[in-house]
């Protein structure tokens, strides 16, 4: 038997091996993934309708494709833009803080400023780890008047309309600024130490180290820091939700994915499975521009 052929024997082994090592993920991936977005597109195209009975009622309800209509009916409900509208004013402060404040706690970690940074690295990750639902009831009742510490003593209320959106931003803001710090503290300590061998050597400083040397090289993790938070934006869901039940002035639909929610559940009308998917469709949709949008911006700015 000729190498060639036994190379490419081995060659297409490895190769086998290799799928075969990957078909558990691939498996999964598709059916808890791949499988519920298929489906949602397709339910989207679709609207559960009443159909047969007579004068006293009674038939079935049956599923019927509509084509674009239930996109149609979210484009042109207010509500959705609304909702849009404020989870996108919501980004625009919460974002930058959380940031800015992950990558903070990151620099003084990698500084070796602090003694044992592993308790350091795990206090700030903590929030993260408790479930969402569960923090933000522990935060509903810190904002309650009758119940927290300090709220009764601002002045106003934290469940007010005008505040609330910044009552959210701290409860993400508590929530992820740990996640986001992991992203950034990896990014610093897989940057080469020669650099900073070679810049101390240069008569640089600490802070010079710090901004010329460590904040340009984690751009990238802050671009998917930044991505990440964009898409979990629009998805904001536990925060307000929670809220929802002390401010009961607060609408189902005040973001997109409560929208999604109760029209899912037949809180509102239209409601189903069918216009309940064209609204998470649309969601995913204003997801991708404006990630794409800062991808593009920064890229440019880089």
């Amino acid at each position: 038997m000729s190498s060639t052929t036994m190379a490419s024997r081995k060659a297409r082994h490895e190769a086998l091996t290799g799928w075969l090592f990957a078909l558990p993920f691939t498996v999964v991936f598709i059916i808890v993934f791949i499988a519920p977005i298929i489906e949602s597109i397709r339910a989207g195209f679709h609207k559960q309708v009443a159909e047969g009975g007579g004068l006293f009622g009674g038939g079935q309800t049956v599923e019927k494709f509509v084509g674009l209509q239930n996109f149609q009916e979210v484009c042109t409900n207010p509500a959705f833009w609304h909702g849009i509208g404020r989870v996108m004013l919501f980004g625009i402060f919460q974002i930058p803080i959380m940031i800015l404040a992950a990558l903070f706690l990151a620099l003084v970690i990698d500084s070796h400023l602090v003694r044992h940074p592993g308790f350091w690295r795990l206090s700030y990750f903590l929030p993260y780890a408790i479930p969402g639902l569960v923090g933000a009831i522990m935060w509903t009742y810190l904002y309650l008047p009758e119940i927290s510490p300090f709220a009764g003593h601002l002045g106003f209320s934290l469940l007010s309309s005008h505040v609330i959106l910044g009552s959210m931003a701290n409860m993400t803001t508590w929530t992820f600024t740990g996640y986001n710090m992991l992203i950034f503290l990896a990014a610093l300590q897989a940057i080469p130490s020669d650099l900073y061998e070679a810049a101390r050597i240069d008569g640089a400083s600490g802070w010079q180290i710090m901004t010329k040397i460590k904040i340009p090289m984690v751009r990238g993790a802050a671009l998917l820091a930044v991505l990440l938070s964009i898409i979990g934006t629009v998805q904001l869901f536990n925060e307000p939700t929670v809220l929802a039940t002390v401010a009961t002035w607060m609408p189902r639909d005040y973001t997109p994915m409560m929208m999604a929610y109760n029209t899912m559940n037949g809180n509102i009308s239209p409601s189903g499975a069918g216009p309940a998917s064209a609204v998470s469709i649309m969601m995913a949709l204003v997801a991708g521009v404006l990630a794409m949008i800062y991808a593009l911006v920064q890229r440019k700015a880089d």
